[in-house]
């Protein structure tokens, strides 16, 4: 049997190609945009299409979609392109996307990583996950329904999240018979919506995408479109609009790498800036002062490193450094901050429990908070804010949280990375909702940043079994209560009789007062005095302490 050898000089050249195959890759820019959206816009057809228009199947794959296809496909003939993104057998029995897919691609001029979100609002969650790292969205519109309501809310948390690049992709054209009125009609729609939101401009593109049109190539059907196709777009835009390198020096410590008793370093991810051997830095939030010695990486001891790498560095003094606290420039460093004002995306089947005491994970920073204010709920199909009690499942609301220790003040459109954060239950531990560090409201003039409790008035002949079972849910979910009632207020008002109830409900009030003012939940369980009728004000139906015979000072 012959063996054929490949001659040295070959082995060579094919090595050269390779080489500079990889190296021309590596310096494509790289974009990462979503797809967004209404149910059943085409959110799925659309990137299959990009795919399978940039040739980067492999033929086992095209057999699989091609089977795929006539056995769960939607299409009447032909290959069904949304079958490249929804993977879960959920999503092909349903017909829908349900978890976000990511799929890579690249073209002759720049590698994508695009993230396939789902339209139905009860994965509105899963869509804020995918939005978290882009930097473009494309938002689809059925052009025979037009700009609905998760339309608008996609939009809202899109530009909520800091995404400026918007593509406003009409798509099903050929269902409108690729009638230019109709799609002037929906661009004015959602430009009259974007001018109330402040997005500031995007880029409306009529498309087909099952067949194509203008989604790779332009489109013969639509001559009087004479704007550019989606990819030629996704091509050309600006990959990354703000320069993290030139902005001031923060790295949020992940790890403390101590290996041995000769080393102690703290590893983490650049969120913006540069660092040299030498530089001045300080740890935050408590304002220690060093300088670094060594920038420590893989591949060995770097002079300087700069935003997006992952380093470790060394300090000249043995200061206290742990996992979340903040290595920052020591010039302009944010503020130590205990109570910060935000905007939550709701994503828990249970509503919030204002109050309620939720883990808050922030960086590299893991701290108990309590949401002590609910600003306003926003409305997404007007865009007013109006008053609530709670936020329930896909609500956005803007709030108040404060936290059980101070850290550094960075709000989000200043950064993305540390000024994001995810509420978790304490109980489930599952994430509940995802917020946007907005500003830092004074703390209601107690200066120690603490949340002050709620106070609530129990009557009724059963309140104090009432008030017992009220005191054990708080305190299964991290709130501290005391209890208020004749027994425990023996002492206080031994010196008083009966003739003196007002005095006796006066100081119970005053007590009542101070408890909360040190963060703890009162229950007073007490007949009200006679003259006083309303000791507060009753809850209102469907805040979530509601009750009968229940009031609130």
């Amino acid at each position: 049997m012959a063996t054929a050898f490949r001659s040295e000089d070959g082995a060579d050249e094919a090595r050269r190609e390779v080489d500079a195959y990889i190296e021309a890759s590596a310096r494509k820019s790289l974009l990462r945009f979503i797809t967004c959206g209404s149910v059943d816009d085409g959110k799925s057809t659309l990137i299959g299409r990009l795919l399978y228009d940039s040739r980067l199947l492999f033929e086992d794959q095209l057999a699989a979609l091609e089977s795929d296809s006539r056995r769960s496909g939607n299409v009447a003939e032909g290959l069904d392109l949304s079958l490249l993104v929804d993977g879960l057998a959920a999503e092909r029995e349903q017909g829908i996307t349900i978890d976000v897919a990511y799929r890579f691609f690249a073209t002759g001029r720049r590698k994508f990583i695009v993230a396939d979100t789902p339209g139905h609002e009860q994965y509105t969650r899963n869509m804020v996950t995918g939005a978290s790292t882009a930097d473009l969205a494309v938002i689809l519109v059925d052009a025979t329904k037009g700009v609905l309501t998760q339309t608008r809310r996609h939009s809202f948390l899109v530009h909520l999240l800091g995404i400026r690049n918007l593509v406003l992709a009409v798509n099903k054209m050929d269902l409108a018979g690729y009638d230019e009125a109709i799609f002037s009609s929906v661009v004015a729609d959602y430009r009259r919506f974007a001018r109330e939101a402040g997005i500031e401009g995007f880029t409306a593109i009529p498309m087909v995408g099952l067949t194509g049109d203008n989604v790779t190539s332009r489109s013969e059907r639509m001559g009087w479109y004479d704007g550019p196709s989606l990819l030629e777009h996704l091509e050309t835009v600006p990959a990354a609009p703000r320069a993290l390198a030139a902005e001031p020096f923060r790295m949020a410590v992940q790890w403390v790498n101590r290996p041995s008793a000769d080393f102690r370093g703290y590893a983490g991810r650049i969120a913006s800036g540069r660092i040299r051997v030498g530089d001045e830095i300080a740890v935050l939030p408590a304002g220690r002062r060093s300088r670094v010695s060594r920038i420590v990486t893989f591949d060995g001891d770097l002079d300087q490193a700069k935003a997006g790498q992952s380093v470790t560095l060394t300090l000249a003094d043995p200061v206290d450094c742990a996992r979340g606290d903040l290595i920052a420039a020591p010039e302009g460093t944010p503020p130590a901050v205990q109570r910060i004002g935000a905007t939550l995306v709701w994503m828990g089947e249970e509503a919030l429990a204002p109050r309620r005491a939720y883990a808050l994970k922030i960086g590299a920073r893991t701290l108990n908070a309590t949401v002590s204010r609910l600003r306003a709920l926003v409305d997404v199909n007007s865009l007013d804010e109006r008053p609530a009690a709670t936020l329930a499942l896909n609500d956005i609301g803007r709030v108040e949280i404060d936290l059980d220790r101070p850290i550094p003040g960075i709000p989000y459109a200043e950064s993305r990375r540390l000024g994001g954060f995810i509420l978790i239950d304490r109980l489930t531990h599952a994430t509940v909702a995802a917020g946007l560090v907005e500003d830092f409201p004074l703390d209601s003039g107690r200066g120690d940043g603490a949340a002050e409790g709620a106070i609530l008035w129990l009557a009724g002949d059963d309140r104090a079994e009432r008030a017992r079972r009220r005191a054990a849910r708080s305190r299964a979910i991290g709130r501290t209560v005391a209890i208020l009632d004749e027994a425990t207020l023996a002492a206080l008002n031994g010196d008083l009789g009966e003739a003196d109830r007002g005095e006796k409900l006066r100081r119970v009030r005053e007590v009542a007062r101070l408890i909360s003012g040190a963060g703890a939940d009162v229950l007073i369980a007490l007949d009200a005095a006679p003259e006083e009728s309303r000791p507060g004000r009753r809850i209102e139906p469907g805040e979530p302490e509601e009750g009968e015979d229940i009031w609130v000072i």
